[in-house]
């Protein structure tokens, strides 16, 4: 393989008009950073004078070089410049002169094609625009120009939806009212149909209405959170779907409240306040899951206790602790088993069986009971809302890394192109 060629397959150059000597590399400090330089020359016969347009002829003749230092991506981890002498014409027939093109760059640009393309194709890692902009040579903007450059708007189809949906929001930029954005996605394989900017009713109910009827009326089920604006939604634009509330939204609101009850009583017992804190997983952990055949030496405690003796130790402090931690453990165990049985039976003998219950846990069961009909389907289903939580939690991430979007459109197109839905444009030599 010949040196032009060496060089050619390292710096990824496919102008065939562009030509090495023998002198083509030098090492130089260039913005205090040991960079590689490759010189190389751009020439041969324009077809028509840039400005006028007129065909070439005898009436052009070569004006001398233009030499313009241009970004490349890294090569062995350095910074590389190409300096391109491009060679200049003059035309007679319009006495003006121009500078010839080539594919490596576009018009008036000093970064490479290559390098934005690099840069389009790392935007869809988790890391920061800044940490992509040192990664490959270039400004901030020009990170920011490229990915809206390279990439189209997504653009859902209106006349289908997945019969099985998951609903969520999460938290997005200032600008954005309530500073709550809306997403959903396919239940059944975690693929993001669209983001709305706000999650308020009637922002939704406007979204929704391009969807024909018919993509609509296919959606047989939602899962969601315990929004209620997400309730008035769905019995209002999807007919046929069945709301299924998220028990990992149900088991939390349980186990707020029995934490916050035990929080009130730690404060108010200053002879067990250190255990009430040194314990509170032990009361809030399954209690099918506590451990009852280990005993050993406690902080705390004199003598040798399991987990279990730790727990009704601190249970016998408080009958509205014991009520109330009973009641939530027999909610948890009629969820995590899908019992309807259990869970209606445990709802309707509140009064009787649990008289003690915090005030935290009776605010907790009046919301349960009010969407009693919509927690008993996620009994008869194994669609969670897991998925949609896993999205966003890249989606803070991504948020985090960055520290902060001031743009919803670009904050929407960096989530959108991370999780594989941005769709780049063809022919990659945009402006950027």
């Amino acid at each position: 393989m010949s040196q032009y060629n060496c060089i050619v397959k390292v710096l990824n150059l496919k102008d065939e008009n562009i030509s090495f000597n023998e002198n083509f590399y030098s090492e130089e400090i260039i913005k205090g950073v040991r960079s590689q330089i490759y010189y190389g020359t751009l020439t041969y016969q324009p077809q028509y004078c840039y400005s006028c347009g007129c065909v070439f002829d005898n009436q052009f003749e070569k004006h001398g070089f233009k030499t313009s230092t241009i970004t490349l991506p890294k090569v062995s981890n350095m910074n590389a410049y190409l300096k391109l002498k491009k060679q200049r014409y003059k035309c007679h027939h319009c006495n003006s002169t121009f500078t010839l093109k080539t594919s490596i760059v576009n018009q008036h640009c000093y970064i490479s094609n290559n390098t934005k393309v690099a840069v389009a194709l790392a935007a869809s890692n988790k890391i920061s625009e800044c940490d992509l902009a040192k990664e490959h040579n270039v400004s901030h903007s020009t990170v920011n120009r490229v990915i809206n450059s390279f990439y189209e708007v997504h653009k859902p189809n209106y006349n289908y939806l997945p019969e099985q949906l998951c609903f969520d929001e999460f938290k997005s930029v200032k600008s954005s009212v309530g500073a709550m954005s809306f997403l959903f996605c396919d239940a059944h394989n975690g693929s993001i149909i669209d983001i709305v900017e706000h999650r308020r009713l009637n922002s939704l109910i406007k979204y929704f209405q391009r969807y024909t009827k018919k993509a609509r009326r296919s959606v047989k089920l939602i899962v969601i959170d315990m929004y209620k604006p997400y309730i008035q939604l769905i019995k209002m634009l999807f007919p046929n779907a069945k709301i299924v509330m998220d028990k990992f939204h149900i088991i939390q609101l349980i186990s707020r409240s029995l934490n916050k009850t035990r929080v009130r009583i730690m404060n108010q017992d200053k002879k067990n306040y250190n255990k009430f804190k040194r314990y509170w997983k032990l009361i809030l952990k399954d209690r099918a899951k506590l451990d009852i055949k280990n005993y050993r030496k406690v902080y705390c405690f004199k003598q040798m206790m399991c987990e279990e003796d730790i727990v009704n130790y601190l249970l016998d402090q408080s009958n509205e602790l014991r009520d109330t931690y009973e009641l939530y453990q027999d909610l948890l165990h009629s969820i995590k088993n899908k019992n309807p049985e259990l869970f209606t039976t445990t709802l309707d003998q509140i009064e009787q069986e649990y008289p003690n219950i915090s005030a935290y846990m009776k605010t907790s069961v009046k919301s349960i009971r009010k969407n009693k009909s919509y927690i008993l389907n996620l009994m008869s289903t194994n669609y969670t809302n897991g998925v949609i939580e896993g999205i966003n939690n890249k989606i803070k991430v991504i948020k985090r890394i960055a520290f902060g979007y001031r743009s919803y459109h670009h904050f929407k197109l960096r989530i959108l192109i991370s999780h594989g839905m941005g769709t780049m444009k063809r022919g990659l030599s945009h402006s950027a």
